[in-house]
């Protein structure tokens, strides 16, 4: 482990390493109760052929983009969870933190695959993508193959997903990698990130998928 991540772990131990924003829910089963499945959201899940699942905990119009980027890194080979906000406006209420998401599907998928791979929005500006979760070489293998494409790949000192609780690190294995997307990046992935826009990715997404699925091996 590089010496920020190891850092950055001893904080994550501490409770220092939280989610950006706070949550309406404590957690699924409070949303549930107050929000309806198929009006407000939705979950897409499939099983897959190989030892990683792609996940979106916050897709449809919570983070924009990482529904679409979860289905195009899964492709037909591994397994998928998307949990998508489908309102207009407002979706940032159904975000629920990755170390309290508890949605029984994506249980069921966890318990099916080695590794998890968690696609998740950031609100920063420029063209970033944050790489964390406990599987060191899989993270390296990933920065390797997105920084050879172009990307700037860094560590985000409170989203590191370095937290056994940790969505991401759910697998069998019991770790796995989390890719935080700036709010830059993913609108240079789509003619905008509204709802139409996102049904036109660009040459950005394209290279980016790649990129992910060639780390994957």
């Amino acid at each position: 482990m590089t010496p920020l991540f190891s850092w950055l772990a001893r904080r994550s131990t501490n409770g220092a390493t939280h989610s950006s924003r706070p949550d309406t829910y404590a957690g699924f089963e409070q949303l549930a109760h107050v929000e309806r499945e198929g009006e407000t959201w939705r979950v897409v899940s499939r099983a897959g052929g190989t030892s990683f699942a792609v996940v979106a905990p916050h897709g449809g119009g919570i983070e924009p983009g990482t529904s679409e980027l979860a289905h195009a890194i899964a492709g037909a080979d591994h397994a998928l969870y998307v949990f998508e906000g489908l309102m207009w406006r407002g979706n940032e209420r159904l975000h629920v933190t990755s170390t309290r998401f508890d949605e029984p599907r994506l249980a069921v998928i966890a318990k099916q695959v080695d590794v998890l791979i968690a696609m998740h929005g950031e609100r920063g500006g420029g063209r970033n993508v944050y790489l964390g979760g406990l599987h060191e070489e899989l993270r390296d293998r990933m920065e390797r193959q997105l920084r050879e494409e172009g990307f700037e790949v860094g560590v985000h000192p409170l989203l590191a997903g370095l937290e056994p609780a940790n969505l991401c690190n759910r697998g069998r294995s019991a770790r796995g990698v989390q890719l935080e997307l700036s709010a830059g990046l993913r609108r240079s992935m789509f003619a905008s990130l509204g709802r139409r826009g996102r049904a036109s990715p660009t040459a950005v997404f394209d290279r980016f998928v790649a990129a992910v699925r060639a780390g994957l091996g």
